[in-house]
């Protein structure tokens, strides 16, 4: 028996010339490949300093924030109210993250001493006043349940089950002002011509606001909310009255309200301020 030394045959000069010239090919299409790229990238690069260049308008460069505004647009021009958040059964809730405490003041808070001051506040035949409302007037108000999914910006989500009672409901009993003076017939449906545009909510310290078209507040499943998973809301997620907005991520949930403001102008929001969608629908 013998040792057996398997070798690859030599090329043939035939072969080695057609290797030499697609390994030639290959060299240039990859330099021309890598100053592509390089362009690209330079472009870029020169794209996002441009971009960074740009005057600022509410916390971002002007051309984002007109791309923003114009997406946000394309939402309210579709908006309906009539288009619900899916519900879920109250056995598929889960206690949300209490992201962030922002607004939320110090850590003893005293519910009980809490007040809502509601800005705007017409009854039939006045004029438009502030007044103030205690947690025991709203729970008086006819009571809506809805277990709906919680999303936040940061992508994650879960289903929460809430307790409150509608924005509508509340205007209903507490009705806005109106330029002419005239009490509203539907509350759910406010003549555009004679009702504020837009909603601002603000927490006691005011260290936290959002702004909501009047349409987003009027919408059924839009809670002033005081329970969750059929419990009084925690400080930490609230208590003892915060918003829930389905259509709206987290951010617009504002917890611990202390006042609401109706406006003909946008209101101030928080996080629009740093650079995130005003409307912030989903």
């Amino acid at each position: 028996m013998t040792d057996e030394t398997h070798s690859t045959p030599a090329p043939t000069p035939a072969e080695a010339a057609a290797e030499a010239a697609m390994l030639q090919d290959a060299t240039k299409r990859s330099r021309r490949a890598f100053i592509g790229l390089g362009l690209a990238g330079l472009a870029g690069l020169g794209g996002w300093r441009w971009l960074l260049g740009r005057p600022q308008d509410e916390g971002i460069p002007a051309p984002l924030r007109k791309v923003l505004d114009f997406n946000a647009g394309l939402t309210q021009d579709y908006y309906q109210n009539t288009r619900l958040a899916p519900e879920f059964a109250k056995s598929q809730a889960r206690a949300p993250r209490a992201n962030g405490n922002v607004g939320l003041g110090a850590e003893n808070f005293d519910p009980a001493t809490w007040r809502l001051t509601v800005h705007g506040y017409a009854p039939a035949g006045t004029a438009a006043r502030s007044h103030e409302f205690t947690l025991a007037q709203i729970k008086a108000l006819p009571r809506t349940e809805i277990t709906t999914e919680l999303k936040c910006i940061e992508g994650w989500s879960v289903i929460v089950s809430w307790a409150g009672v509608r924005f509508a409901d509340f205007l209903a009993q507490y009705p806005l002002a109106t330029r002419s003076g005239q009490p509203i017939a539907d509350p759910n449906h406010p003549p555009k011509e004679d009702t504020p545009r837009y909603v601002g909510l603000v927490t006691p310290d005011e260290a936290y606001y959002v702004g909501l078209e009047l349409e987003s507040a009027l919408h059924p499943q839009t809670l002033l909310c005081y329970e969750m998973n059929g419990q009084p809301l925690s400080q930490e997620h609230g208590a003892p009255l915060r918003l829930v907005s389905p259509l709206k991520y987290g951010i617009k949930h504002l917890k611990r309200i202390g006042s609401i403001a109706f406006a003909d102008t946008r209101p101030k929001d928080y996080w629009a301020e740093l650079g995130y969608d005003w409307h912030a629908g989903h």
